[in-house]
């Protein structure tokens, strides 16, 4: 593939990847519909926060199994698995609202659907949209990410535009939408090389046969790729320059290429290094190697050049290994705190806008704040599209120009979440309430814009997918902790109404200890990672057992 169409390539693949994101965030769209599918179906505020919170523990619990998937066997099984997920959620909950009746742990059930349906469609394009773009990966995964928190605007705005005020026909514009979406993007959506191959003359390839054979490791399971990384599955190589490769079967793909240094031999090579990541592997040379790889050709070697030297490329600690080291715990706290944080009112703004409006002015009708809650829901969703836009881009200019560290953005994004937590403890005045979700979305974008950039510096580009996974259980515990102490408030302020629903009058004071609650933790979570940024002033942030030396 020439340099060119590669690129044209990537940029479609790109705009994939947006596309399949925009369609994945719509669990953040839930409290513009929950408070009115609570009613139809007599649910109290916890029970409904409990179906929501099933589906951010899908988006997010089983993301490491998800990441190991992508990483083994490339994005679009996942893409389609996702898709499929996507509809088989939506559908029955449409239907349960259409019905009026429907069993709690069934809801929450196929809400789980919806979260893990998302969660493998967007893992997948990130981790697509990181490896096309290697020089450039956090502007690169900052489109999918901002897209990700448009999602709720996106999708809010159909409806309000379409159905204002009917819940029926929006659930079933989110069934249909999302899965469709996903399944045009998978079409465009695959890995293209980072660079150009070319075949080197049979005569050079005498070792070619002997590279093959010693393709294992000691342990007789893992190829060795000394200074270049074996390419990555689902990676697109259907041409090299003029000639066509034909697909390669699973076995081939289980033994990938070898790369050596040309003045040396299998017999001699002191720096080869196994797939997973080792000491020795900063220790190669990445000027440039020998990619050895089966095709046509029979002992074909292909060259390579030398990708990204930065050190993402040059560690690689993925799945279990990183659990024993310090710096994932920190960063896994981190995220909790920030995460949930956010999530409380992704989740509640709804209800937060009932509860204000109904003291502030119980005159106005049920469609009236249908529609305000819509219009907070388009605002948390602008503001977190902002925020991931901002951070993912302002990240790569922190690092590239001003040579500092990513984690100010999570300086920044815990900044944000004060201010909002401060809104959400004195706003009465529910015209106000537009601080609280603004600024609420805009600390999640900041958040969740930077930080698989942060995770792919610290642990390497090529297990992000499973080390995003065991991240993301960060948000999954500590969501729950924060929506159902969130419910239980709400709860213990409400009335039972006539016609069986739940009702708070009491303002401000249905929610306010859930917002002194969260005006702490973000305290405690700005002074985590300003302590964070002054531990890697004075070293390497990877400490403990599977320490990776430059």
């Amino acid at each position: 593939m020439t340099g060119r169409r590669a690129h044209r390539a990537r940029i479609v693949a790109s705009v994939a990847a947006t596309a399949i994101s925009l369609a994945c965030g719509t669990n953040y769209v839930y409290s513009a519909w929950a408070p009115q599918f609570a009613d139809r179906l007599k649910l109290s505020s916890t029970e409904s926060n409990l179906i929501g919170l099933f589906g951010n523990m899908g988006m997010y619990i089983l993301g490491f199994p998800v990441g190991v998937l992508i990483d083994g066997r490339g994005p679009r099984p996942a893409i389609i698995s996702g898709m499929i997920l996507l509809a088989l959620g939506y559908f029955p909950l449409h239907e349960a609202y259409d019905k009026g009746a429907g069993s709690v742990p069934l809801l929450c059930f196929f809400s789980f659907l919806t979260g893990l349906g998302s969660c493998m469609a967007f893992t997948a394009a990130m981790k697509t949209s990181a490896l096309n773009w290697p020089d450039h990966r956090g502007t690169a995964t900052a489109f999918p990410l901002a897209a990700f928190g448009l999602s709720a605007f996106f999708f809010s705005s159909l409806g309000a535009v379409f159905f204002a005020g009917d819940t029926s026909p929006f659930l079933m514009l989110l069934a249909c939408g999302t899965s469709g979406v996903v399944l045009v993007g998978s079409l465009f959506l695959r890995v293209i090389p980072h660079h150009a191959y070319h075949s080197v003359p049979a005569a050079e390839t005498a070792s070619g046969s002997l590279l093959r054979k010693n393709s294992m490791t000691g342990d007789g399971d893992r190829p060795v790729c000394p200074g270049t990384r074996c390419p990555e599955p689902g990676t697109s190589y259907n041409t090299v320059g003029n000639d066509t490769i034909p697909p390669r079967s699973s076995e081939e793909e289980d033994i990938e290429a070898l790369a050596l240094e040309a003045n040396h031999t299998i017999e001699n090579e002191p720096n080869a290094c196994p797939l997973d990541g080792t000491p020795d592997e900063a220790a190669s040379d990445e000027s440039s190697s020998l990619i050895s790889q089966a095709s046509s050709l029979p002992g074909e070697i292909l060259v390579q050049s030398s990708v990204d030297m930065d050190r993402s490329h040059r560690v690689d600690i993925r799945g279990i290994k990183i659990l024993p080291i310090p710096r994932f715990w920190q960063l896994f706290s981190l995220m909790g705190i920030l995460s949930g944080i956010g999530l409380m009112t992704i989740n509640n703004i709804g209800n937060v806008v009932k509860a204000l409006w109904r003291r502030y002015d119980d005159s106005v009708d049920e469609a009236y704040v249908v529609q305000i809650q819509q219009l907070h829901v388009s605002i948390l969703s602008l503001g977190s599209f902002a925020g991931r836009l901002l951070s993912g881009v302002g990240s790569d200019f922190l690092v590239k120009v001003l040579k500092a560290n990513r984690l100010w953005c999570i300086v920044v994004a815990s900044t944000i979440f004060f201010l909002a937590q401060f809104s959400g403890v004195v706003i009465t005045n529910p015209h106000l309430l537009g601080f609280v979700s603004g600024l609420s979305g805009l600390g999640y974008g900041f958040l969740f814009g930077v930080y698989p950039s942060i995770i792919a510096e610290t642990f390497g580009i090529h297990g992000l997918s499973q080390n995003w996974g065991f991240i993301t259980l960060a948000p999954a515990l500590s969501g729950n902790i924060f929506n159902i102490f969130y419910g239980k408030i709400y709860d213990q302020h409400s009335v039972i109404g006539p016609g069986g629903q739940r009702i708070c009058q009491e303002g401000l004071d249905c929610y306010k200890p859930t917002y002194v609650t969260t005006l702490c933790a973000s305290v405690i979570g700005l002074g985590l990672s300003l302590w964070l940024i002054q531990r890697d002033r004075n070293g390497d942030p990877i400490k403990g057992k599977g320490e990776e030396e430059d």
